[in-house]
């Protein structure tokens, strides 16, 4: 039940995650205009690189560390201090660098310095401790009042498209704003621990094994924004960036369970506990891959129209590139199980890191020609690509560790009951005049059939939805 309930707690967030871009998304795309948001689309591309390095993966290694060890608070406060330690000094370096890249980088210098804001807020941020010891309320609550604040900050401040840098300040310092918040909590957590025995030096190597993919992942999260900035325009890449944030926003609801799970598995992993971990991935599996489908085949459904309306005046290409882009929300939700839940809490690192090279490289060889030829559709396309390469090659190194007929097992229910949904609302997103209430109905009306058909079809998920039913009925 522990799970479940972070899970909850998480997926709560999410949901608050999804609706307050809802709310401001379409007010800061028409205040700021196409342009602008280009510009902070660019720049913010740019400046992640650095917030990457200063991160040096312990996001992940450190959340893995804790999650062996939560039951000692010695060990607890003995491996956040060490990697704490590593952490500052790898975002001293980072802003070493960005100040001596800025000495050569002359367009936008404001928006760069106001955005590298975001470097500093990488030190403290600790949410991975808090994860690993499986405290989600924690971090729930602290990500629910900064966005809130965030969110009436934007809607005071921002008038006009002249307030960028009012808008990229309420961001950022929101982020340091919000990650000094958890730090309070410390004394409840640590105990006093002899300097002697820190030994920091012993996670810088682990720190890098889980760096290596971060800096895959973050090359295929930024490049296609930095590359459509600087080869086609920054109007692009604010089209790019809205229709990856509308898809990226439904894709958090089901990777909540990625961050929930980790802590979890590692734990079990620990202890030994082989089958259990295979059960608990297994059973991740299959949920993801139900809501999974259905929400690619539904914003599919809907994108055309849904982007233009949701944004305004002047981004039609977001409704055509949401399209494009919808599949990665179920290759992003499989290799967040396997490769999230389960080959970085069992150690497999080397796996990770390989899949998420691969997935970058297809990135790269196919982003030129894509751009050059199809512009941001072609960007789109290598995105997506670069994610099936991702899972695919995942999928293969657990071939024999997992048991992909179980994975696999209820997919091809998901999927014609996916299809059999997206049909008509597809046929009415493409009939009726764009309203709030025709993308209500078409939402609905998607949401009624996928069920339905999955009654009528019977995937074994009913049954464990049945089960976890009973059984709070029961208390």
């Amino acid at each position: 039940m522990k799970v479940i309930r972070n899970y909850l707690y998480n997926a709560g967030y999410q949901v608050l995650a999804l609706v307050l871009p809802l709310i401001t998304s379409p007010y800061i795309s028409r205040v700021l205009g196409p342009y602008k948001t280009g510009v902070n689309t660019y720049t913010y591309s740019i400046i992640q690189y650095f917030v990457l390095f200063a991160g040096l993966g312990i996001s992940l290694y450190g959340n893995r560390q804790i999650a062996y060890v939560q039951n000692s608070k010695k060990e607890v406060s003995k491996i956040f201090y060490e990697i704490i330690v590593v952490e500052f000094l790898a975002v001293l370096a980072s802003y070493i660098f960005f100040i001596f890249f800025m000495r050569f980088y002359s367009s936008n210098v404001t928006y760069m310095w106001l955005q590298s804001i975001y470097i500093v807020a990488v030190f403290f941020d600790i949410s991975w401790l808090f994860m690993g010891l499986e405290d989600f309320k924690k971090i729930v609550i602290r990500n629910t009042l900064v966005k809130v604040v965030t969110v009436c900050f934007i809607f005071i401040f921002i008038k006009q498209p002249s307030d960028l840098n009012k808008y990229i300040l309420i961001l950022s310092l929101g982020t340091l704003v919000g990650n000094l918040t958890f730090w309070p909590y410390l004394k409840e957590i640590l105990v006093r621990v002899n300097l002697k025995e820190l030994k920091p030096l012993r996670h810088i190597l682990p720190t890098i094994s889980f760096f290596a993919p971060q800096v895959a992942i973050q090359i295929y999260a930024q490049l296609n924004k930095t590359m459509l900035g600087a080869m086609v325009s920054e109007t692009s890449s604010s089209y790019y960036n809205y229709s990856d944030t509308l898809i990226k926003m439904v894709l958090s609801l089901i990777t909540a369970t990625g961050t929930v799970m980790l802590p979890h598995v590692a734990s079990a992993f620990s202890k030994g506990e082989t089958g259990k971990v295979n059960i608990l991935v297994e059973k991740s599996f299959d949920y993801v891959s139900c809501l999974a489908i259905a929400m690619m085949f539904g914003i599919a459904g809907v994108s055309l129209h849904f982007g233009p309306y949701f944004y305004g005046p002047g981004y039609d290409p977001v409704g055509v590139v949401m399209m494009i882009e919808s599949p990665i929300i179920l290759l992003i939700a499989w290799s967040n199980v396997i490769g999230n839940q389960y080959l970085l809490p069992t150690n497999n690192v080397r796996y990770y890191t390989t899949s998420v090279v691969m997935g970058a490289i297809v990135n790269i060889v196919l982003n030129i020609p894509l751009i050059m030829i199809l512009g941001l559709n072609g960007a789109m396309i290598s995105t997506v690509l670069s994610e099936l390469a991702v899972t695919c090659y995942q999928l293969y190194c657990v071939r024999n560790k997992l048991n992909l007929k179980k994975l696999f097992i209820n997919v091809p229910k998901y999927f014609l009951a996916g299809i059999l949904m997206f049909l008509p609302v597809f046929y009415l997103n493409i009939m009726l005049h764009t309203s709030i209430l025709s993308i209500f109905v078409e939402v609905f009306l998607g949401i009624v059939i996928y069920v339905v058909i999955l009654l009528i079809l019977k995937p074994t998920i009913l049954d464990d939805i049945t089960k976890i039913v009973m059984k709070r009925m029961e208390k």
